[in-house]
């Protein structure tokens, strides 16, 4: 049954650890009750954010007043595939990412190895568009299953519908933007069409990987760009670097407390990225385009690991994408760090850079 949860803030339900109270904090542990919740937020006109692992998300200090509504269910999902070449793997919008990975690296199921350690939920990985180290779920997604609050029914959205993007999608797309002109103190909040309710994968089975696109990895696997590993070691190998990178969860770890990269990889036209210095990362993009590194030139504008300490709020020492709460920061601090970033880069560079996380009530 749906189950209301004691006050909370954002700062315990969110990786970067900042962020105001949650109006009414529920969670919902069947596919009926995550749709009874939303539907009837919708009927009163309250705001409702749906939380997943709260990894991609900057909330306003002033907190959100609506309703949250948290997915609790876990399930994953594959038939028996001892005589298959391609299964169909089916996880709950709740269940933890890396807990799907874990589970289709150890069912030999390749297509989503390269995107282990990633926090959050299942649920957030379609509407990101989520990737890493050369892969990315559209490669692999099937269909969706959505509540479409427009419509009001359960409706599956085939790959062909789902319009993906770098870093982007139909979901994410549907979403109210913030005006232009909006006052970044005014209340705003993300309103999604669709609620992401389970995701299918077409996965594929084998003991070796897909071919490795990512140099650094392939240097990490002693192996050469193009080339297959064994899957267990493909997930051992991205654990590693993410973890060197501060970027798999640990408590322990102050450079974790973050929203992972907080900054996209801008995608430039191709005299745009001719104007950048060389040496600058550029990458083929498609339709004419050229992808660059955020990374790259946030530490060539002058922001190297670690700025910002001893604040509250700094870069990652491991990681410049990285935007952290080292203990005790606000929204406001992390905003705060985030703007000088952009701005640094958007001086030395003329490119603005674009954040990831979802923001809630405020704006960059």
């Amino acid at each position: 049954m749906t189950t209301a949860v004691q006050p909370a803030t954002f700062s315990q339900l969110t990786t970067l650890g900042v962020g105001g109270p949650a109006g009414q904090l529920v969670e919902t542990s069947t596919e009926a009750e995550l749709v009874d919740a939303v539907r009837a937020a919708d009927a009163d006109g309250t705001p409702l954010l749906v939380l997943g692992g709260g990894s991609n998300l900057l909330v306003a200090d002033a907190g959100f007043d609506g309703v949250v509504v948290r997915d609790a269910r876990r399930d994953i999902t594959t038939p028996d595939h001892s005589a298959c070449a391609g299964v169909t793997l089916t996880a709950v919008a709740g269940a933890v990412w890396d807990e799907v990975v874990a589970h289709a690296a150890a069912h030999r199921l390749k297509g989503v190895e390269a995107l282990s350690g990633i926090p959050g939920s299942v649920g957030a990985t379609p509407v990101q568009n989520v990737g890493a180290y050369g892969q990315d779920v559209a490669q692999t997604i099937s269909t969706v299953r959505v509540w479409d609050r427009q419509r009001g029914k359960v409706r599956t959205l085939p790959l062909v519908d789902l319009q993906f993007g770098y870093r982007t999608s139909l979901l994410k797309r549907s979403m109210r933007a913030l005006p232009d002109d909006a006052d970044p103190g005014a209340p705003w909040y993300p309103t999604p069409r669709y609620v992401v309710l389970d995701v299918t994968f077409q996965l594929r089975v084998a003991q070796l990987s897909e071919p490795i696109a990512y140099p650094e990895l392939a240097r990490e696997l002693g192996v050469a760009v193009g080339e297959r590993a064994l899957l267990p070691d493909v997930r051992a190998a991205v654990l590693a670097l993410r973890g060197r990178k501060g970027m798999v969860l640990d408590a322990a770890d102050p450079d974790t407390r973050s929203a992972g990269s907080f900054f996209t990889n801008p995608v430039l036209t191709t005299d745009d990225a001719a104007a950048l210095p060389e040496g600058a990362p550029r990458f083929p993009a498609g339709d004419g385009l050229v992808k660059s590194s955020a990374a790259w030139l946030i530490e060539h504008a002058g922001f190297g690991k670690g700025y910002g300490l001893p604040g509250p709020a700094a870069l990652s020492t491991k990681h410049t994408l990285a935007v952290t709460n080292r203990g005790g920061a606000t929204t406001g601090d992390v905003l705060a760090l985030a703007r000088t970033v952009r701005d640094g880069v958007a001086q030395q560079f003329g490119i603005t850079l674009e954040p990831e996380p979802v923001l809630v009530g405020t704006a960059l």
